[in-house]
C-alpha cells in the first residue's frame, strides 16, 4: 500500500499492493508516518509544502507502477489535483481574503500573485492573452515538484505535474468558473520555461429559483 501519509495529504491516493519508490526526488520510502487517520490537511500549506515537493515523486512513482500508459497516470493526477482544489479554494479564500474577480484577467492575477505564491512560494508570469481574453498562459520559471527530477525515457508522455491542472480546475470550478488548464511547455521535456495554458470556457450559474437572477 502507499504511504500513509501520503493519502492523508492528498485525501485520494489509489490502493497498491506496491511497495513505493522514488521517482527522482524522493529517496527512497516516504520518512513520514502518521498512525491512524487523521483530518485532512492541505498539502500546500506553508507547514506542508516542502513534505509534499518530496513525497510527490513518490505518489508519481506509484501511480506508474499501478497504470498501464501514462495517459492514465495524466488523468489520475488530474483527478487527484481536482479533489485538492475542490477542498484548498475554502482554504484559500478565508486566508487570503480575496472577493469576487469580475473577469477572467482578475482571475489571473490572483491565482499568479496571490494563490501560487501562497502555496508554492513562486509567482509565475501571465502572458499570451487571447484576443477574446478568454485565455492565458503562467509561466513557471521554477516549478517547485521537478526539482532535481529527470523523466525515463519509456515516459515520455507524462505529465508529471499534471496534478497541479486539476488543483486550478477543481478550485475554479468551486468559483462558478468552468476552465480548461493543460500543460503546452515542461522543462521536463527540454522546453526552456514550464508553461499552463488556462482557457475559460464558461460561467456555472447557480441553481436559482425560477423568476430570479
Amino acid at each position: 500500500m502507499a504511504p500513509r501519509a501520503i493519502q492523508e495529504l492528498l485525501g485520494s491516493f489509489p490502493e497498491s499492493q506496491s511497495a513505493p519508490y522514488s521517482f527522482g526526488n524522493a529517496a527512497g520510502v516516504c520518512p513520514l508516518s502518521v498512525p491512524g487517520q487523521v483530518p485532512w490537511v492541505s498539502p500546500f500549506s506553508p507547514q506542508n509544502s516542502e513534505l509534499f515537493t518530496l513525497t510527490y515523486g513518490a505518489l508519481v512513482t506509484q501511480l506508474c507502477k499501478d497504470y498501464e500508459n501514462d495517459d492514465d497516470v495524466n488523468k489520475q493526477l488530474d483527478k487527484m489535483g481536482y479533489n485538492i482544489g475542490v477542498r484548498l479554494i475554502e482554504d484559500f479564500l478565508a486566508r487570503s481574503n480575496v472577493g469576487r474577480c469580475h473577469d477572467f484577467r482578475e482571475t489571473a492575477d490572483v491565482i499568479a500573485k496571490i494563490a501560487f505564491k501562497m502555496y508554492l512560494g513562486i509567482t509565475p508570469s501571465i502572458t499570451n492573452w487571447s484576443p477574446g481574453g478568454d485565455e492565458f498562459s503562467l509561466i513557471l520559471e521554477n516549478n517547485p515538484l521537478v526539482d532535481f527530477v529527470e523523466l525515463p525515457d519509456n515516459h515520455s508522455t507524462l505529465i508529471y505535474s499534471n496534478l497541479l491542472c486539476g488543483v486550478l480546475r477543481g478550485a475554479l470550478e468551486m468559483v462558478q468558473m468552468a476552465v480548461d488548464v493543460k500543460f503546452v511547455q515542461d522543462t521536463l521535456k527540454g522546453d526552456s520555461v514550464t508553461e499552463i495554458r488556462m482557457k475559460f470556457i464558461r460561467r456555472i450559474e447557480d441553481n436559482l429559483p425560477a423568476g430570479e437572477e
